[in-house]
């Protein structure tokens, strides 16, 4: 089978073996790839796949299922679904745990469900699993008119709180606030601190992919008991952290990443997101957000639309 692979840090198509497929597993032939910035750290060799997960690049897709693994329900044959992936996306053909699927409405399209696997499931383990979010409370998205963060503000709209984003341009600000956003704030021409503390907005739930400097930030403008979720450090690795600002008002931070979550973890994610937001996804109440779709054999143009920051929204590989 043809597949991507990025020796020297350079995309290029070689050959290999379709995945021999474990009992548990599906065999997937590919349709479209959700391109995400942990794919591009991963060619740079900055983030190497887990042990016993496929070292071809791709976290996330849309296709039909052709081939079942012993233990798989034979209902799935045949179907068109969208899924996590253990690796393995940047490919004609993908393995993937059949309790991950999730399947791809008849008003979807192969795009539109590689856009929406991994975003949506990250940010709806941030804002919910651990972010605890509540009708009625505030959510601060940062990176907010990234994939996740538009995942994160329809999400956080649909359960009925206020949402506060920060985007690094007046036209991702627009967009974020085209997706659901009350309030979004250019970080390079205003402080998102002096924003909330000028309209009396606390966080009780902080998305942060910035971490670094913003950690005292949002600190200053988090409500008792907010949770705060970092899920990268595009600011840098190490700050200093004023304590007493975290205990005084109980605030918890968590450290999150997905891809080297167990799998009954993410089979557990997958479930719990179903039953609450999938009836949305199907009937298309929210917009998932591509911002470009390329043919696969751009991708390294895809990936560097990711590394310029271009993009408000979803990159999206298709499968010709």
């Amino acid at each position: 089978m043809k597949y991507i692979s990025h020796e020297g840090g350079t995309l290029a198509f070689s050959e290999t073996d379709k995945p021999v497929l474990k009992s548990h597993e599906v065999l997937v032939k590919v349709s479209a790839i959700g391109v995400n910035r942990a794919d591009c750290m991963q060619r740079q060799g900055k983030y190497p796949a887990p042990a016993g997960d496929s070292p071809i690049l791709g976290l996330e897709c849309a296709g039909t299922v052709v081939e079942l693994g012993f233990d798989v329900d034979k209902s799935w044959l045949n179907k068109r679904i969208f899924s996590l992936c253990a690796g393995g996306a940047y490919s004609e053909y993908v393995a993937i745990d059949a309790k991950q699927l999730m399947v791809l409405p008849d008003d979807l399209t192969m795009v539109e469900g590689a856009a929406i696997s991994e975003v949506y499931l990250t940010a709806f383990g941030a804002l919910f699993e651990l972010g605890k979010l509540q009708q009625g409370q505030t959510a601060l998205i940062h990176a907010g008119a990234s994939g996740v963060g538009g995942a994160a503000i329809q999400m956080a709209k649909s359960a009925g709180a206020t949402v506060v984003i920060t985007a690094g341009s007046d036209e991702k600000c627009k967009h974020a606030k085209a997706l659901g956003a009350d309030h979004a704030i250019n970080y390079k021409t205003t402080d998102f601190v002096e924003y909330m503390q000028a309209n009396e907005l606390l966080a009780n739930a902080i998305v942060d992919p910035v971490s670094g400097s913003y950690l005292n930030k949002n600190a200053a403008i988090a409500a008792m008991d907010c949770q705060i979720i970092m899920l990268a450090f595009l600011d840098g690795r190490f700050a200093e952290v004023d304590f007493a600002a975290l205990l005084r008002k109980r605030i918890s931070f968590h450290a999150s990443t997905l891809r080297n979550r167990s799998i009954e973890f993410k089979r557990q994610l997958r479930d719990d997101l179903v039953a609450r937001f999938y009836n949305d996804i199907a009937t298309k109440k929210y917009d998932f957000n591509v911002y470009k779709t390329l043919p696969w054999s751009d991708a390294n143009e895809a990936h560097a639309i990711l590394e310029r920051n271009e993009n408000a929204g979803k990159v999206v590989l298709l499968v010709e």
